[in-house]
């Protein structure tokens, strides 16, 4: 795939990152006319990414995606429409939504973690009314903070708002939700606009409000209690194959199954953390690893990081020394994911 598209860059995978051209200056490829939203971009530049590096390791190391991933990541950000990322725990579907991130230099993620309670308006906003009713008890008009000081917008909400580019929201476990929350969902992807309702009862009065976002100490103004996207963000969805969805919602997704990774994927993912401080016994642990996984029913790629971890600590010795202590932490850091049926081997 070309690695641009109507004057703006594609996801390529690599880990290469984009140049880093001022935000005012940046171009987005083009998106459907009927994926085009039309509010006018009135944000600021987003804040940098500071969890990619964590979970990903430092930028700069190279990677081989797989054809599929580059594939339907850009088709999602042509097609302005989310991903389903599915997958067995552990094999790295939530790092895709960072590496995107990175690559196309497009901010801090915003990460909306989903649970069998998890509703629409959490991932939108947060009211506190009891504050506010507080606030109105305590002090006289003239000292009350204005309405939007009691709200919160969500990952999601904040996602929403009008940037000049995508922001990337990753709302990751959808599969442990409510019933409900597909069907939720569906109207908001394909308007990319929200009513916040504390706001828009209180809008004759306070036409203009400044409230919380996600992002750590960012505020934003909206108007007249609605948020309008100007650019629909990259929504990465994570899914463990728990349950299935609606048919309408999956329509209004791409959907990208990741396999359990392969001894390349496991070296590149060890790379990007350790460089080569591990060395020749890289190599060694990573088939030791496949093989402990294949026996237990699959391990999770983190665990190999954590064995990793031990190996360059200098405490542990893969080759020579106590040969019996190093495969007794192993036993104990690769169980099997589902707690049982641990292996001795």
């Amino acid at each position: 795939m070309n690695a641009a598209h109507n004057g703006g860059p594609l996801y390529r995978g690599t880990g290469e990152l984009l140049p880093d051209t001022p935000y005012e200056d940046r171009v987005w490829p083009e998106g459907p006319p009927w994926r085009d939203f039309g509010a006018p971009a009135v944000m600021p530049p987003p804040p940098a990414d500071d969890e990619a590096d964590r979970r990903l390791g430092p930028p700069g190391r190279p990677r081989t995606p797989r054809p599929e991933e580059v594939r339907l990541v850009n088709a999602a950000l042509l097609l302005r429409r989310p991903l389903l990322i599915s997958g067995r725990p552990g094999v790295g579907k939530s790092g895709l939504a960072y590496r995107i991130a990175r690559e196309l230099r497009l901010g801090r993620v915003l990460h909306w973690p989903v649970t069998s309670r998890t509703t629409l308006a959490s991932g939108l906003y947060e009211y506190d009314a009891i504050g506010r009713a507080q606030a109105a008890r305590e002090g006289t008009d003239d000292e009350r903070p204005g309405i939007g000081n009691y709200v919160q917008l969500g990952p999601l909400g904040t996602g929403l708002l009008p940037y000049r580019l995508p922001r990337v929201v990753l709302i990751d476990e959808i599969d442990k939700c409510d019933a409900d929350l597909p069907n939720d969902l569906l109207t908001l992807f394909e308007d990319a606009w929200f009513e916040v309702p504390p706001l828009v009862r209180v809008k004759q009065a306070e036409p203009s409000a400044t409230v919380h976002t996600a992002d750590p100490g960012g505020t934003a103004v909206i108007e007249d209690g609605v948020v309008r996207a100007h650019a629909f963000p990259v929504v990465v969805m994570t899914s463990n194959g728990e349950r299935e969805f609606p048919e309408a919602f999956m329509r209004r997704c791409l959907r990208l199954d990741i396999p359990d990774p392969d001894a390349d994927t496991l070296g590149e993912l060890v790379a990007g953390h350790f460089g080569d401080r591990l060395g020749p016994a890289q190599e060694a642990l990573i088939q030791d690893f496949l093989r402990r996984s294949g026996r237990v029913g699959g391990l999770a790629a983190d665990q190999l990081l954590n064995a990793a971890h031990l190996a360059t600590s200098g405490l542990y010795r893969q080759d020579g020394g106590d040969a019996g202590e190093w495969q007794a932490v192993l036993a104990a850091i690769w169980h099997p994911l589902g707690g049982e049926g641990a292996d001795t081997a």
